[in-house]
């Protein structure tokens, strides 16, 4: 598909990807939705898995769950444990990852070397 390239359309374009980065945007959240695409997982693991600060998390994810891609699930145990799942709407953001582990796979490659 091609599209005919116009103030217009770049515009629209610039505003799309602006939107995108503002959702998804940062050092974490990406970071974060690779992680749970592993499955759900507690406040506690989600902090040691992705080396953040308990603060920052909380912070990403209430930006995550008001943008619809996580679920927040507070279990009856004792004490009281919280999980996180990516949300079905997350999965519309897969492509966007695989591509994004695909460019910088080769990346890497490029600037170190090796596999």
């Amino acid at each position: 598909m091609h599209t005919e390239h116009t103030a217009e359309t770049c515009k629209k374009a610039r505003l799309a990807v602006q939107d995108t980065l503002d959702v998804v945007g940062g050092k974490w959240k990406l970071v974060l939705l690779t992680i749970l695409m592993h499955g759900k997982r507690r406040f506690r693991e989600l902090s040691r898995e992705a080396g953040i600060t308990p603060r920052i998390l909380s912070k990403e994810l209430q930006e995550m769950e008001m943008n619809g891609l996580v679920s927040r699930t507070v279990c009856d145990t004792r004490p009281v444990t919280v999980e996180y799942a990516l949300t079905p709407y997350s999965e519309t953001l897969k492509e966007v990852l695989d591509a994004m582990e695909h460019w910088g796979q080769q990346h890497r490659r490029k600037i170190i070397g090796g596999s």
